[in-house]
């Protein structure tokens, strides 16, 4: 069976239960969390939110720059007052370049891709970048933006920005 065919069996289980559909749009906790897409970390478990708490937007690394349209949204038109920013130990974006990634997709793929991947070489240095990056943009409100580091072994979260 493919995951996808899984995944409709577990939604048939989770729709039968549901109770929740008419939270409003805006999150309640007025809070955009912004976060890594790896599989070992499950922000709304981690933060104990509920549906309807607060936006979580991920993407590889947790990079302000691939969520600055998502963050804008959230607050213009979402009334989101407040950002949290977590990466995490063992992070595959630790593991390449953005350059050995380009070589990558043009020997497999006969492709170049003219985009930053936003790979990088230092844990704590990319929160805090990410977090300046999010202090330090025109379009985004002058929120309290805070950064973390997950840790994947103990699940504990360590503030470094």
């Amino acid at each position: 069976m493919a995951v996808a065919d899984e995944f409709l069996e577990a939604n048939t289980r989770y729709a039968a239960q549901f109770s929740k559909g008419q939270l409003p749009m805006p999150p309640a906790r007025k809070v955009a969390v912004l976060a890594c897409m790896d599989a070992r970390l499950d922000p709304a478990r981690a933060l104990g939110l509920e549906e309807g708490d607060a936006h979580v937007i991920r993407n590889a690394g947790g990079r302000a720059a691939d969520a600055l349209r998502s963050l804008i949204i959230s607050q213009q038109l979402l009334g989101t007052r407040e950002v949290v920013v977590i990466h995490h130990t063992d992070c595959g974006m630790l593991t390449f370049t953005d350059a050995d990634l380009r070589v990558r997709l043009k020997q497999e793929l006969g492709q170049d891709a003219d985009f930053p991947f936003l790979s990088f070489s230092d844990l704590t240095r990319s929160v805090r970048d990410d977090v300046a990056v999010l202090r330090g943009s025109a379009l985004l409100l002058p929120v309290p933006v805070r950064g973390f580091l997950y840790d994947v072994q103990t699940g504990r979260l360590e503030e470094v920005a």
